[in-house]
């Protein structure tokens, strides 16, 4: 066997692998993930553990900008930690970690929230949103949390956020405070940019097909990841459709739309494969089936989760082995810009 060999004369080396884009995701625990929090973000994250250097985080911080009941905050952060990894993220190929476990996020949060104007603030639609009317009782953290956000993702030199459309304003925040840091202390933040997803990434509500699926409206409204499975079923035969008989993808006719989206993104079959599967048949086939695959698809991902919360010292020492994985980066990334303003 040759081995190859320089101009020099010397065994070349070895090229080396390329430098994988890293990417943070974070997700607030308030209360248990829906199916369109499964389908729309978590599947893609454990699917995408080899593609990038993946930071999934539990933003617990972000939970306390509206009240919590702080026994139902603790234990919705450790069942939020343990579905993840549940539903297919894995500590040994990606980093994950609860968002308080680390200091160094308020840290550098209270640095940029001096270096962000006001504002850039005021712009955030998405507090607007939270906040309501009544404004003026709104908390400062709600207020700032775009600031919080922005040190989250730029405290790991981050390439790239995966958000939907109402999250991308808050990363090109983050770009924005990236870039005037730079250009007032010296380069230091990598600019992140947002990743979109456009196929299946909104999952509505299962009784009004106008809303996204989301823990705050109705218990039909929702499937939960933990749901057993006669919920499930009840759930979906309760599920809106409409008159017509036929189970084709049309987006004018958004509710039988929804359950075709949910089940093409569960089976991966195309649209065409999926219409002629149903062509003739009813919509109690059609859900059966539907709830079918649901189950069958949470099925292990419940069981894996039950064995997490049955085992606290475990998980215990997974957060503590999440955290300690990416405190060299942020220690570091923290270290450079206490010193750039002056704090060290």
């Amino acid at each position: 066997m040759s081995t190859s060999t320089a101009p020099t004369g010397k065994p070349a080396k070895a090229a080396s692998p390329a430098k994988r884009e890293r990417v943070f995701s974070g997700i607030a625990p308030s209360g248990t993930p829906t199916l369109g929090n499964y389908i729309g973000a978590i599947r893609h994250w454990a699917a995408e553990q080899d593609i990038y250097d993946n930071i999934f985080c539990v933003v617990d911080l972000h939970a306390i900008t509206v009240p919590q009941d702080p026994a139902e905050l603790r234990f919705n952060t450790r069942q939020l930690y343990a579905l993840l990894i549940a539903a297919g993220l894995d500590p040994a190929r990606s980093s994950i970690f609860v968002q308080s476990h680390m200091h160094e996020h308020t840290e550098l949060t209270w640095v940029l929230d001096c270096i962000t104007p006001t504002g850039w603030l005021n712009r955030m639609t998405q507090f607007k949103v939270k906040a309501g009317e009544d404004r003026e009782l709104a908390s400062a953290g709600l207020y700032t949390y775009p600031v919080l956000m922005a040190a989250d993702i730029l405290l790991y030199q981050t390439d790239g956020v995966p958000v939907g459309e109402d999250q991308k304003q808050h990363v090109e925040l983050a770009r924005d405070v990236a870039n005037s840091f730079n250009n007032r202390f010296g380069e230091t933040f990598v600019e992140p940019r947002p990743i979109i997803r456009e196929v299946g990434a909104r999952i509505m509500s299962l009784d009004d097909p106008s809303k996204k699926m989301s823990k705050s409206g109705s218990d039909n409204s929702y499937i939960a990841l933990i749901d057993e499975p006669a919920a499930i079923r009840k759930k979906i035969a309760r599920a809106t459709t409409d008159s017509e008989r036929t189970i084709v993808f049309d987006e004018n006719r958004p509710a039988i739309f929804n359950l075709l989206t949910i089940y093409q993104a569960l089976t991966g079959q195309s649209q065409q494969a999926i219409e002629a599967e149903f062509a003739g048949k009813g919509y109690k086939e059609f859900k059966a089936a539907l709830a079918d695959i649901v189950v069958a698809t949470l099925e292990p991902v419940q069981q894996r989760y039950k064995a997490l919360m049955d085992d606290p010292a475990s998980l215990d020492a997974l957060m503590a082995e999440g955290a300690a994985k990416v405190r060299p980066l942020a220690q570091a990334t923290l270290r450079t810009v206490l010193e750039k303003v002056g704090l060290r």
